[in-house]
């Protein structure tokens, strides 16, 4: 017997972490209370010195009248309204008008191009698609009406900073009409267990697919969050990672508009700029990937003024290297608190701010309330305290399947999704995320403990971030081959590295027998190393290496 979704809800909703409301709900309730607070900042990198401010009023009144327009424009419940927008106010208005219109919001990041927008604007059957003007030198505007020409059902393109009927003010605020939010208590055009949001998966693998989430598993994720890190109205929240990833829509823009906070976009990371806007603002709360934790000490070490308010973070996307936990807290007093998820499952597991110390240097975190997750052998039997195996999650966060992929059933009969991610459980039932089962590398029928190398790596003083994969070996089937990114200024090798991994008493099987050095690492956007790159990179260097001493 399959698993069945409907059982799935009926004991999220009997355990209270279903809770069948809608976003306006929440947004109302802070208009009525608190009119005037500040609801959204947003900063611009090309508009240094123009950020807009929007009251919850002023916020509110822009929804009414955005999803008015909407369904003027015939966009209702399940069109899908595809935003690729950086992290600017309109991309709020939008994503919460078109909820209140009963459609589905597709956050896309502006990095994408025709060949990755030709296939998820196709795929998900895109109604409405919205764009800024241009983004870091690129029209999107032009590259957008060249989409819709090859997209039968792509019928409105509108245009943030754009000049004609189809701009983003033209076409979506300029009317008095609004579409008020339905009373308290009513569910309004979107029903909570229906897709609302449809997000492509970052792609670690190459093949994106979309994820289906509904209000309930987002306002369950919100919920959780805000729980586990005592977050209240009286917070504000720079959301500084992408709103095309889960970790700034749903972690960052939802979770602070529905507590009633204030919060902060940041449309391009520069990182100086980044820790001023924090210090300006009082900012308590932000979330991203270790990349930029590391970005802010070095800031606040080459003078930018230290964010003194900020004492929550919530670092997911990859596990932190602990030297990295150490220099936060000694150099920003922040505390940083570990948290894995994927777009199928929310924020799954995070360590709660008291333990942080403790705790994120050496696990991900606990299950939130209304998660469970479980380590298995391979034979399916679990695995005991500190042996790494497969980890399984499911609860009130997990996403409702893939769209229009019937075929892929991603849960078993009772509800656990595998995560592909291998993990170990500490005696508290913390765990740690221990590298990708496709990720494993098996030396002579060893396997390398990938993350711990890294960890290794990261602490050496020339290297800035590492990576490590495996490549093929006729004889011992794999070995391990580490892409550093130097510091400034520094120089290692491969006799060099060695050394290193002999001073840390570091079993020869393990050191890396080949060193690529490289620019950056090529990264997600949710700042995850996509090694299935890295591994294509190694395969053809040491293929080319081998033919020129043929």
């Amino acid at each position: 017997m399959g698993f069945d979704a409907a059982k799935h809800a009926q004991s999220m909703r009997s355990q209270g972490f279903w809770i069948d409301k809608n976003f306006d709900e929440f947004l109302q309730a802070s208009v009525t209370s608190t009119p005037d607070k500040l609801a959204l900042l947003a900063y611009r990198a090309d508009r240094p010195n123009e950020p807009v401010r929007l009251s919850y009023h002023e916020l509110a009144d822009r929804i009414a009248r955005a999803a008015a327009s909407l369904k003027r424009l015939g966009i209702g419940r399940g069109d899908v309204v595809s935003v690729q927008l950086p992290n600017w106010w309109e991309s709020a208005v939008i994503a919460l008008a078109a909820f209140r219109v009963g459609a589905v919001v597709n956050p896309l990041m502006p990095i994408f191009r025709e060949h990755e927008l030709n296939y998820m604007l196709g795929f998900a059957e895109t109604k409405l698609l919205v764009v800024p003007k241009s983004f870091r030198g690129f029209d999107h505007e032009e590259m957008a009406q060249a989409l819709k020409a090859a997209q039968p059902k792509l019928e409105h393109v509108i245009v943030v900073d754009g000049m004609g009927a189809n701009s983003f003010r033209q076409a979506l605020l300029a009317s008095d009409d609004r579409l008020e939010a339905p009373p308290p208590g009513e569910v309004g055009a979107l029903p909570p267990d229906q897709m609302a949001v449809l997000m492509f998966t970052s792609g670690t693998t190459g093949s994106p697919k979309g994820v289906m989430h509904c209000l309930n598993t987002l306002l369950a994720c919100n919920i959780a969050l805000a729980g586990r890190f005592g977050l209240g109205s009286d917070d504000t929240m720079l959301v500084c990672s992408p709103l095309g990833h889960m970790t700034g829509f749903a972690a960052g823009m939802l979770l602070g508009l529905k507590i009633g906070a204030s919060v902060i976009f940041q449309d391009v990371w520069e990182p100086s700029r980044g820790v001023s806007i924090m210090s300006e603002n009082g900012v308590t709360y932000s979330a991203g990937a270790a990349t930029f934790l590391a970005d802010m000490c070095e800031a606040v070490a080459a003078g930018a003024p230290k964010p003194e308010k900020l004492r929550k973070f919530l670092c997911a996307g990859a596990p932190i290297p602990p030297a990295l936990i150490d220099r936060v807290y000694r150099e920003l007093n922040l505390k940083v608190c570990s948290l894995w998820g994927m777009t199928e499952s929310l924020s799954s597991t995070l360590t709660e701010p008291e333990r942080a110390l403790e705790k994120s240097s050496k696990t991900d975190g606990r299950p939130l309330d209304g998660v469970e997750v479980k380590v298995l052998r391979p034979d399916g039997s679990p695995a005991p305290v500190g042996e790494t195996g497969a980890l399984k999650v499911r609860g009130a966060q997990m996403c409702l399947g893939y769209y229009k992929r019937e075929d892929l059933n991603p849960f078993d009969a009772e509800g656990w999704f595998d995560t592909g991610d291998l993990a170990f459980m500490d005696e508290e039932g913390y765990i740690r995320i221990n590298g990708r089962s496709k990720d494993i590398i098996i030396r002579g029928g060893e396997n390398v403990p990938v993350l711990e190398i890294e960890n290794l790596l990261f602490k050496h003083p020339s290297v800035l971030s590492a990576s490590i994969v495996g490549y093929p070996d006729e004889r011992l089937g794999e070995k391990a081959c580490a892409f550093v990114v130097l510091r400034p200024g520094q120089t290692l090798d491969l006799p060099g590295l060695q050394t290193y991994m002999a001073a840390n008493k570091v079993a020869k099987q393990y050191w890396p027998e080949r060193i690529i050095f490289i620019d950056d690492l090529p990264r997600t956007p949710a700042g995850k190393v996509q090694k299935f790159l890295l591994k294509e990179k190694a395969k053809e260097v040491v293929s080319d290496a081998q033919k020129a001493s043929a």
